[in-house]
């Protein structure tokens, strides 16, 4: 009442019925404008829309036109004033959490256009590699460092990819699973990152990542992707060698985080991209990855080096020539270096020691080999960890092409290596 008696005396003291019908005459326009678009809006995006008064929506559309339109040709700065005073009112009400019963038509609007998005995108042919966005699955479980896991697989899917983090609660004896509303996990933290995080109870670790991955994600944004950190300690894990090769069967990308405790990522200043001559979906992969991880505020300023080691004699200004052609291809600015191992043969692994040992995140690419090998594996890339800090292993799906550099190579090194 206080408010109505304000407003009226306002009308009182303005003591001019031209200016009042002006004011009263855009808020009411506004008033039948915004109602034109909820009647628009409700019928094109809610089914539970169901007015007992039938017409067709494209009126509601060209209603809201014509009073916004009327108030234009009426007085231009009353249309502009009106229409911030009901904006200010919207995000007052909005700060206040105020619930409607009636519902929000703009969950209704977003909806549709996900669905209408997503066939839009099913009908699409499948993604080439240089169009990649990775929609990631992560396992960042609970482990300290948790966050850094967590904050490179978001610099990793940058600003169109997907992380959907999930926490796999271990419970032996599980008969019944979570229900659909407990899976859903709330936290701030994942929110400010933008990271999707879900929850589920399984009675096997490893045979709950092989189930996620199977059936986790919904047509137009299947994930492609699968991160979580490297499997220290787990070099003669029956259930863990199976389950790689599942996921491998799956033509996942496979992204595992070796994270050094101590260095960290440095000051986010170096990145180095290891390239073997049996690299060449790995090395297309990493160059994605690199392609991304420079959109990240924090990696700006980073220094990327592609190192390659030439096994063969082979002319290194050749090779440098084809990597620099592959390079500006995909718009990453990165320095080449060519080691040229002919003569001293030295083992892949002691080169990135050698090279390695002051970077801030080394990229490496995962071999093909037996997976009954992969303990001795796992081993030997434990003990090159011990020298060189965070690093990123990559194993890139068959949807990347292979990278040709147009030059005869043997590699000299065992798969295991």
């Amino acid at each position: 009442m206080l408010l109505v008696f304000i407003i009226a005396q306002l009308g009182v003291l303005i003591g001019e019925l031209d200016v009042i019908a002006r004011i009263v005459s855009m808020f009411y326009l506004a008033a039948y404008g915004f109602i034109n678009l909820s009647f628009f809006l409700e019928s094109w995006a809610n089914p539970d829309f169901q007015p007992t008064f039938k017409i067709k929506r494209w009126i509601g559309l060209i209603g809201f036109v014509a009073c916004f339109g009327v108030m234009f040709k009426l007085d231009m700065l009353a249309m502009f004033a009106s229409i911030t005073i009901i904006l200010g009112i919207y995000v007052w009400l909005q700060h206040k959490q105020i619930v409607l019963m009636t519902g929000d038509v703009w969950l209704s609007v977003w909806k549709k256009i996900v669905a209408n998005g997503l066939k839009k995108i099913e009908s699409k042919p499948t993604e080439t590699s240089n169009q990649w966005n990775p929609n990631i699955i992560l396992f960042s479980g609970e482990s300290e460092h948790r966050a850094y896991l967590v904050e490179l697989g978001k610099t990793l899917a940058g600003r169109s990819g997907i992380v959907t983090n999930f926490k796999i609660i271990i419970d032996k004896d599980n008969t019944n699973p979570l229900p659909k509303t407990n899976q859903i996990v709330k936290e701030e933290y994942f929110e400010k990152l933008g990271v999707f995080a879900r929850q589920i109870r399984v009675s096997n670790i490893y045979k709950g990542i092989e189930d996620i991955a199977s059936i986790f994600g919904f047509s137009g944004v299947d994930p492609n992707t699968i991160m979580m950190g490297w499997p220290k300690g787990l070099e003669n894990s029956e259930d863990y060698s199976r389950m790689t090769q599942n996921l491998l069967y799956l033509d996942y990308n496979l992204l595992y985080l070796d994270f050094d405790r101590k260095a960290k990522f440095g000051n986010y200043q170096t990145i180095d991209l290891w390239w073997r001559e049996t690299d060449s979906k790995n090395a297309e992969m990493m160059l994605n990855i690199a392609r991304f991880i420079i959109q990240s505020p924090k990696w700006s300023k980073t220094s990327i080096r592609v190192l390659f080691v030439n096994n063969n004699n082979i002319d290194s200004s050749e090779i440098e020539k084809n990597i620099s052609d592959l390079v500006e291809d995909l718009r990453v600015n990165v320095a080449i270096r060519i080691i040229n191992n002919a003569v001293e043969q030295v083992p892949f692994y002691e080169l990135i020691a050698k090279h390695s040992s002051t970077t801030n995140l080394t990229l490496l690419g995962i071999p093909n080999f037996n997976i009954k090998k992969q303990a001795q594996f796992v081993t030997k890339t434990n003990q090159l960890f011990d020298s060189i800090g965070s690093t990123l292993m990559v194993k890139a799906s068959e949807n990347f092409n292979e990278i040709k550099l147009n030059v005869e190579m043997t590699s000299i090194y065992s798969e295991e290596e």
